[in-house]
């Protein structure tokens, strides 16, 4: 049965992965043609719902909507009744009126997409939930990777960096076990997950990460906008040298 929204990737099989990875083939070579539009959404509505700031995120989702000839409606979060306190869940009540199609959600809390979904016949795309999943950018991630290995089982991706904060990590980390590509984790101690999947290789030092053989490193930004402490020295907050 087809799913009405895609929230995370923990929750998809391998063939429903797969399927979504052949179908963005096609959809690239658009690209290259000398116009860039189908109708495959012709007539359905795309709301873009993002309490978080974004360029990348939100500028494809918008592109990818209108290719595929959708109409586009951006809500402004700054310049809505949100500001005057409206909730989440009273703001879904009004733009279902609008008897949208889909809805792709960004908030900085954790399973807030899962929540409008229940509350929307809409189908709802998660942009990025807090530290929690983006399963379009795993996807994203896992096509190129494929691009490159069209079979990528048995491969070898290091993710460094800022694995805590990530939801980049967590669900790209995911997707790629489920295709069958071996995972390690490099970073400083404060900033790799104290539990994580056995499944998952765990390393402080950079000369043994690399001496592991990664197919694939994949580096990480640190994610100061979630951290409330500081979890490692900085650099411009050391003295200046004596002299």
């Amino acid at each position: 049965m087809a799913r009405k929204d895609l929230l995370d990737i923990a929750s998809l099989h391998r063939e429903e992965i797969e399927f979504l990875l052949d179908q963005s083939t096609s959809f690239k070579k658009l690209f290259t043609h000398s116009v860039k539009k189908i109708p495959a959404l012709e007539g359905k509505s795309v709301l873009m719902l993002f309490y978080e700031a974004s360029t990348r995120t939100h500028s494809s989702f918008e592109v990818a909507a209108k290719r595929l000839s959708a109409e586009v409606t951006n809500f402004d979060v700054a310049h809505s009744s949100i500001t005057k306190g409206e909730s989440v869940r009273e703001t879904i009540e009004t733009l279902q009126a609008m008897r949208t199609d889909y809805i792709v959600v960004r908030h900085s809390h954790p399973g807030l997409p899962g929540m409008i979904a229940r509350q929307t016949t809409a189908s709802v795309i998660n942009a990025g939930d807090g530290a929690h999943e983006h399963p379009t950018q795993a996807l994203l991630d896992a096509f190129t990777i494929k691009e490159k290995f069209p079979d990528p089982r048995g491969k070898k991706v290091l993710i460094i960096g800022d694995i805590l904060h990530s939801r980049v990590a967590r669900s790209t980390s995911t997707l790629l076990q489920k295709l069958g590509v071996e995972v390690a984790y490099l970073g400083p101690g404060s900033l790799v997950p104290k539990y994580i999947p056995e499944s998952i290789r765990r390393f402080t030092d950079y000369e043994a990460a690399m001496a592991w053989g990664p197919d694939v490193v994949y580096l990480l930004r640190v994610q100061l906008e979630r951290q409330d402490v500081q979890f490692f020295p900085s650099g411009c907050m050391a003295s200046p040298p004596p002299g």
